[in-house]
């Protein structure tokens, strides 16, 4: 049983995040992705650490953890495409591929006749994915553009944290660089209708994609909130701006997330909670009413979480069937019976650390089956294979391309 995307060969000249995870997915979907990275180099996120895989002898590797997390089921190529050697090498890997990554500034590939109209002239069916911080157009276009910076001027900022008046109030990040993997999972899909027109039309294309677009895309009801009434909304730290009550309480021991999404839950919701009062309240029997008077409400149901603990408010809310949950770390998280059952904790062979655990693809196909066969990539280490299986190259050129640096 093979991967949908068995068929497909990616090459990927990107780095550092947005790129790889968009070849990382690809992977997961059975394509062979081919990751171009600089001789001695590689990727920047190679570094990013600690933490780093250890080897066997429990010594860590060269490989941080932030590499692992975007590149499994790669195959690493170290190339010099500075060099004319190494052009021609990129442009040959290229004319066999049926898609190609990269998120260099723009025109950063055309110098080295890597850009699309440059590999388009050897693949007319290329699909050709680039990824920036602010497009191939507009006034922004020259300028460098990271996840950080464009939750700020994106949006994303304005309306995540505590509300200035509160304690602790202010613009707050989001805890991963969610622009980055929205952008990601915005080139899969992207990539995967331009495949699905090239079948159709024997057609290849150009795709610009933007962190700041995706940003914009991605504020979804917030971005809408403001075009249909024209006010911008602010920070309302774990509360909802359209749902209420739908936010963090404490409770006598800990915190509990309550996401009532409709009316009928919140009368069950305040059975549980022995205020049947507050499901009568024509303030609050209607989600309308209470993100209307959520000041008022919202003070009540603080005061009554707190009379009980965090287990008994989730048993006994989990059995009247309304929605809620407990806030886990990480070590909780992988501890889960649920994500312990969707395997989403996933452990591979890899050559430097023995066996390296990772998470696992979110994707269930029932036919074909996703998922990386291969660890993420020690730098370089299918540089030889993929010269000599798929461009033909005999060992010693290789040999000869490795003395002079090219490879």
């Amino acid at each position: 049983m093979e991967g949908p995307l068995k068929h497909i060969r990616v090459l990927d000249l990107s780095r550092v995040l947005a790129g790889p995870w968009a070849g990382q997915t690809l992977a997961d979907l059975g394509a062979e992705v081919i990751k171009v990275e600089r001789p001695g180099v590689g990727d920047d996120t190679r570094g990013w650490g600690p933490p780093f895989l250890a080897d066997k002898e429990g010594n860590p590797t060269s490989d941080s953890a932030y590499f692992l997390s975007a590149n499994r089921g790669k195959k690493s190529v170290t190339i010099d495409f500075t060099r004319p050697e190494g052009q021609d090498l990129v442009r040959r890997l290229a004319a066999g591929s049926d898609i190609v990554l990269e998120n260099f500034k723009v025109g950063g590939l055309a110098q080295y006749e890597l850009d699309y109209e440059s590999l388009k002239a050897v693949n007319p069916g290329i699909i050709y994915c680039s990824i920036t911080g602010f497009g191939q157009t507009g006034p922004y276009c020259q300028r460098a553009g990271y996840d950080f910076l464009i939750q700020g001027m994106g949006g994303l900022m304005s309306v995540t944290g505590e509300p200035d008046r509160e304690p602790g109030g202010g613009p707050m990040k989001v805890g991963v660089a969610i622009v980055d993997i929205f952008t990601g999972m915005y080139a899969t899909t992207a990539v995967l209708a331009a495949l699905a027109n090239r079948e159709r039309t024997g057609i290849g294309q150009y795709i610009d994609l933007s962190l700041l677009d995706v940003q914009v895309a991605t504020l979804a009801n917030q971005a809408t909130n403001y075009l249909v009434s024209g006010r911008s909304p602010g920070r309302l730290g774990n509360s909802h701006p359209n749902i209420v009550p739908y936010q963090v309480f404490a409770t006598s021991d800990s915190h509990i997330i309550l996401t009532v999404g409709n009316d009928e839950q919140y009368r069950r919701f305040c059975t549980v909670a022995g205020s049947p009062e507050l499901a009568d309240d024509e303030r609050y029997n209607t989600n309308a009413g209470r993100v209307h008077n959520r000041d008022s409400l919202i003070p009540l149901l603080c005061d009554i979480f707190k009379t009980r603990s965090n287990s008994w408010w989730i048993s006994e809310l989990e059995t009247a069937g309304v929605p809620c949950g407990p806030i886990n770390t990480l070590e909780e998280v992988f501890a889960d019976p649920q994500v312990q059952y969707r395997a989403m904790r996933h452990v591979v062979e890899h050559p430097a650390g023995g066996q390296v655990t990772l998470v696992g693809t979110p994707m269930k196909f029932s036919a074909t089956p996703a998922g990386a066969t291969l660890p993420p990539p020690q730098l370089g280490e299918h540089t030889a294979q993929v010269l000599e299986q798929t461009l033909g190259i005999d060992r010693t050129e290789i040999a000869r391309l490795h003395d002079a640096g090219v490879v």
